[in-house]
Parts: structure tokens; sequence; C-alpha cells
């Protein structure tokens, strides 16, 4: 399995290019706009096309790379529930996308937004059923969690709980799992990011300052103190992100 990490430093945003070199398929997880060119130049170095783009939700910091990747040819996965006016495939919880020998697991983590997802990967040449990385989304985060208010339409503590079981199956992974999330520090999407990018299941399980909280009762009070400012033109951004193809063609 090939994994390419991007990191855009205005927004602190991540996203990755991944997938199997063997039987050329490639996607790319939560694609930002401003770095769709070095994702098809780097599929076009590796000699294999962009057959598939994963949002974990609906972004609200920043415009998505989907359409553009889309109108080159990768089909769309998005949660299911999600709102979005495009074409897509569904991705209910437990659901398998297979990239060659790359298999993908959906795991249904809602509570940043209310239709997330997070996605364990696999490589069959390995294991087929041992998950060896994890792309978390806005959920589980390096020395942090999502926020739970900016999609929760002005009450968020029923989303901060929902968070709470979906960080709680996010636990349930080995410690070995890799986790790479879709924020890292300076990212207005949690409030006590670590500058490094890229964690471990069980490096977070240990340092990780927000899940010590005993029960959901409590962590869901600590994660609504002190939230940071919303993005920056957040209502213009879900809109697009919404649109999604669509837009590109209006």
């Amino acid at each position: 399995m090939v994994l390419r990490p991007y990191l855009f430093a205005p927004t602190a945003c991540a996203s990755y290019l991944f997938g199997c070199l063997t039987h050329s398929q490639l996607a790319v997880v939560d694609p930002h706009a401003e770095l769709v060119d070095e994702y098809m130049e780097e599929a076009r170095r590796l000699g294999a096309p962009i057959d598939a783009v994963f949002e974990t939700h609906v972004q609200a910091d920043h415009v998505s790379g989907l359409p553009a990747l889309v109108e080159a040819g990768a089909t769309a996965y998005v949660p299911a529930g999600a709102s979005v006016d495009f074409e897509h495939v569904p991705l209910a919880d437990g659901e398998v996308v297979e990239l060659g020998n790359t298999v993908v697991r959906t795991l249904a983590t809602p509570g940043h937004a209310p239709a997330h997802c997070a996605y364990i990967v696999a490589d069959s040449r390995r294991d087929t059923e041992e998950p060896w990385l994890v792309f978390t989304g806005d959920s589980l985060l390096v020395g942090d969690v999502g926020r739970p208010d900016l999609h929760a339409g002005g009450d968020p503590e029923p989303a901060a709980r929902e968070l709470y079981a979906s960080i709680e199956r996010l636990l349930e992974l080995p410690d070995y799992v890799l986790v790479y999330p879709s924020h890292y520090g300076g990212s207005v999407c949690g409030r006590g990011l670590s500058g490094n990018p890229f964690s471990s299941i069980g490096f977070e399980r240990r340092h990780n300052a927000a899940l010590r909280h005993p029960d959901v009762a409590s962590f869901a009070q600590a994660l609504l103190v002190d939230l940071p400012p919303a993005p920056a033109n957040q209502r213009k951004i879900v809109d697009a992100n919404r649109r999604g193809p669509i837009a590109t063609r209006t």
C-alpha cells in the first residue's frame, strides 16, 4: 500500500493519497481544493489513477477538492445521511470498499458532524482483517477531539455526547493502529491539537487530555468550554461542499 500525506498550513488541514499500486487503484481522503493538482501529479508519477475520493464529513473550514477529482473520474464516497446534492456512494457503518489490496472499512463516528465516518484501512497482502491505520477525520485528533458545535444547529451538547460514543468505538482499535486525522495544530476544528499531525491509538489513549474524562457527562461538559471562533465563511464553505460537482457546472 502507498500512502502520501498532504498538509495545508493556512488552515492546518491534512489530506491523504493512498491505495494499491499492484492493481493501480488510488484514493484521496478529505481532499483540499488547493491541493488537487498535487494529488493528480503524484498519481501520474505513481502511474495509477485516482479512482475514489472519501469524505469523512461535509467540511466546514475549507472547500473540498472532491468536485475536481470526480470530474477527473473518481467515484465519490460520503457518509450515509450526509446532506449533499451530488451523485455519490453513501457509506454506512461497516461497509467495505476494496482498492485492490487496500481494504477500507467504514466506522460511523458522528459527533463533530451528524454524518461522520472514520475509515479503517488494512492491506490484504498482510492480513485483510488486521487494521493498519485509520483516517479519523474530525473525530479523534492528535491531542484533542473535534469540536461538536459547527454542525449542531445551536445545540451542541447532544453532538458532544455522540462524539463520546464515537471515540469509544475508535479506542476499541488495537494500540498499534496509526491515526491520521484531518487537522493538526492551528486548526479551528479543535482546541488543543498537537503540532504533530499523526499519532497512534495507543499514544492517544495514553496522552490525549480530551480522553481523560470518566464519563460522557464530564466529557461533554468539558468539550463545550472555550470553543474557538467558527471558521471564516463557514456557511458559504458548507454550502459549496454540499453542492459538490454540481457547483462546478452552475
